[in-house]
């Protein structure tokens, strides 16, 4: 992944933080320190490891644990909209943003794996 395209998913995950955490102000206060601090710790661990795989020339496994951290949040924001902490409209936003950086994840995956450097 080109320097562009490495500011590029790192601006799309900002945004998606920026939108998660409007979207959390509306959980009720007992969820604040429970299921919307598991939240927030994955989408600061997803920020996390964009800027350190952008910094490592093997990015295999930080490759797979930023999928995976993706994935851990996807599954946890289509929790608190099953809990009716999320209505659907920022439940559908949300995902859409979290689908976009999975895209870019998964292209990152592909160039790194194509150029032999997932050591």
């Amino acid at each position: 992944m080109n320097p562009n395209n490495d500011l590029l998913i790192r601006q799309r995950c900002e945004a998606m933080i920026e939108y998660g955490y409007v979207a959390m102000r509306q959980f009720p206060k007992a969820e604040r320190h429970v299921l919307s601090a598991e939240i927030r710790h994955s989408m600061w661990q997803i920020l996390r490891l964009i800027v350190v795989c952008n910094k490592r020339y093997h990015k295999k496994t930080t490759l797979q644990e930023l999928d995976g951290e993706l994935e851990l949040l996807r599954s946890q924001v289509r929790m608190a909209k099953a809990l009716g902490y999320l209505d659907f409209k920022k439940y559908e936003n949300w995902a859409r943003h979290n689908d976009e950086i999975g895209r870019m994840v998964g292209g990152w995956i592909k160039s790194a794996s194509q150029r032999g450097t997932t050591d």
